[in-house]
C-alpha cells in the first residue's frame, strides 16, 4: 500500500518528461463484433518509428490542479489530459494535486492521420505521470486519451497489432506479436491537407459486420503465418471500404501503382491524408521496385514524404530507397 505523500514533499518543483510513438495510418478500421457480439468500431493501426512527440511537465507548488498552461497554446486536447493526469496521479500518492506547466516539441504533421494529438496526449500523460514518480498501466493511459480526445489510437499499447475500439479505449483483440514484414513507402493525398477527424460523419457499417469479420480473421492468419501477401489484401479492402466514408480521389492511382510495382498493397489514414503502398522486403528487385513507386507517386502528385518497414529497420545505407524521391522533402515527415 502505497503511503500518504505530503503535497510539499511530492509537488516541489517537480519535473517529468514522456515521449510517445506515431503511425502511419490503419491496416484495417471498421465494425467488429466484441466479446458480447455487440457491434463496434474498432481498428488496427499500422506503427512507424521515428517522429512523435515528447512532453515536459513542471508541477506549480500551490496552484488550482486545473490551472495548466500549454506550450505550443493550441494543443488544448493536450491540456486537457494533463489535468486529467494530475488527478489520477494525485489520487493515487494520496495527495492532493496542483496544475503546472506543460511543453510539448515533436515533428509530426497535424491532421494527416498519423496520431499527431494522440501522441500528444500519451507523451503528456507519462510526463505528468513522471513528474509524479509514477508509470501509469496502457489500459489507464487509454482512459485518459479517450476522454481528452473523443477518440484515441493504440499508441499507448506498443507496436503490437491490436484491434481496438477508438472511442471506447480498450482492445477487443490482440492478433499477435507483430505485423508481417512490409516495406511501406508513405505519401500524402489531397495536397496533404489536414482533415478534422471528430467532425467527419459517424460510422454506419453495422450493415457490413461480415466483411470486416472476414478481414479480422484474414488479419489474424496474416499476422500467425507472417504473410505479407495477406496483409495487402486486408489493407487494401478496407481502405476499399472506406472509399465510401470519406473518399480518396486518388485511390485508383494508387491501386494502379500498386499493382504496376508488384506490392501487396495499399493502406491509408481511414480519418487523415497520408497513404502507403506495402511491398514484401523478400519480393525480387526490391530496391528498383520501391525506386519506381516512389517516383510513380510524385509524378501523381501523391507526395512521397518517408520509406519505413514494420520490422526493425536496417541501417540507412541497406535502404537505399530512402533517398532516391526527387522531392526535396522526401525523407521528412
Amino acid at each position: 500500500m502505497t503511503s500518504a505523500i505530503r503535497p510539499s514533499e511530492t509537488a516541489r518543483h517537480t519535473a517529468g518528461t514522456g515521449r510517445a510513438a506515431c503511425h502511419h495510418g490503419e491496416i484495417l478500421q471498421g465494425c467488429f463484433l466484441d466479446d458480447r457480439r455487440r457491434p463496434v468500431h474498432a481498428l488496427v493501426t499500422l506503427p512507424m518509428n521515428g517522429p512523435g512527440s515528447t512532453a515536459g511537465f513542471t508541477h506549480r507548488p500551490g496552484s488550482p490542479p486545473d490551472e495548466v498552461t500549454v506550450m505550443p497554446g493550441n494543443r488544448t486536447k493536450a491540456r486537457t489530459a494533463a489535468v486529467l493526469t494530475v488527478r489520477e496521479c494525485a489520487a493515487r500518492r494520496g495527495s492532493d494535486p496542483c496544475g503546472g506547466e506543460l511543453t510539448l516539441t515533436g515533428d509530426l504533421p497535424v491532421g494527416l492521420g498519423m496520431g499527431s494529438s494522440t501522441s500528444d496526449v500519451i507523451a503528456t500523460v507519462r510526463a505528468v505521470a513522471d513528474s509524479w514518480g509514477l508509470r501509469l498501466p496502457p489500459e489507464t493511459v487509454a482512459r485518459i486519451a479517450v476522454r481528452a480526445e473523443g477518440a484515441s489510437d493504440p499508441l499507448m499499447h506498443g507496436p503490437r497489432p491490436l484491434l481496438f475500439a477508438q472511442r471506447e479505449g480498450r482492445v477487443l483483440e490482440v492478433l499477435g506479436a507483430a505485423l508481417p514484414p512490409a516495406v511501406v513507402v508513405g505519401c500524402t493525398l489531397a495536397g496533404g491537407g489536414p482533415v478534422d477527424t471528430l467532425a467527419l460523419p459517424a460510422l454506419r457499417h453495422d450493415g457490413d459486420l461480415p466483411a470486416y469479420g472476414r478481414l479480422r480473421r484474414m488479419l489474424r492468419r496474416a499476422v500467425a503465418d507472417t504473410d505479407t501477401a495477406l496483409l495487402g489484401r486486408v489493407s487494401t479492402a478496407s481502405a476499399r471500404l472506406r472509399q465510401r466514408t470519406l473518399p480518396k480521389p486518388e485511390f485508383p492511382t494508387l491501386l494502379e501503382i500498386a499493382d504496376s510495382t508488384g506490392a501487396a498493397g495499399v493502406q491509408i489514414a481511414h480519418s487523415g491524408n497520408v497513404a502507403g503502398i506495402l511491398f514484401d522486403p523478400r519480393l525480387p528487385g526490391l530496391h528498383r521496385r520501391v525506386r519506381r513507386c516512389a517516383r510513380a507517386l510524385e509524378d501523381e502528385g501523391c507526395a512521397p514524404i518517408r520509406t519505413f518497414t514494420t520490422f526493425p529497420p536496417p541501417t540507412s545505407e541497406e535502404l537505399p530507397w530512402t533517398r532516391t524521391s526527387r522531392n526535396p522533402s522526401a525523407d521528412r515527415t
